[in-house]
């Protein structure tokens, strides 16, 4: 692997931030299934957050809106990890542990804090499987390829090795 001369956190948030979103999004495709009609309502639910119910009534345009609030939330997200970790080699010598555990958080945050202040027009029925499930799948899709990436291209690996 190519040693990064100079940090570009710019870099890192962005492609972390990008591919946390599109592995999570694509994951959610496959829990239900790919047919076009799901793929729009997926979209469309995120982008209830913001519309509430109209959401749903926008055909592609607000489909296309929650798939842009859903990269926009996993970039800003990528830059959170960016500004608590710039701070601590504990935190980018570790970072595939510390990757996981925001994955974790980024999921409670997301689904006790922001979908409740949310417009969401549905309530979601938070079984212990369903939890761990999101534990899980934020932890691998959105923490460990935001913490990747920001070692990958923030920080100067030579002084956190």
């Amino acid at each position: 692997m190519l040693a990064v001369t100079k940090p570009r956190p710019f870099l890192g948030v962005l492609l972390g931030g990008l591919a946390a979103g599109i592995l999570d999004i694509v994951y959610a495709f496959v829990l239900v299934g790919f047919s076009a009609n799901a793929l729009v309502r997926v979209l469309q639910s995120i982008a209830s957050g913001l519309l509430g119910s109209e959401s749903f009534k926008g055909g592609p345009a607000t489909a296309a809106l929650g798939l842009a609030l859903h990269l926009g939330i996993t970039i800003a997200a990528a830059a959170v990890y960016f500004l608590f970790a710039r701070k601590s080699t504990l935190v980018q010598r570790h970072y595939l542990l510390f990757g996981a555990l925001f994955g974790v958080l980024v999921y409670l945050a997301m689904n006790f804090v922001v979908l409740p202040l949310s417009a969401v027009p549905f309530k979601i029925k938070y079984t212990t499987l369903a939890v761990l499930q999101g534990f899980v799948s934020h932890a691998l899709l959105v923490g460990l390829p935001i913490a990747w990436c920001l070692r990958r291209f923030a920080f100067d690996r030579q002084q956190v090795a």
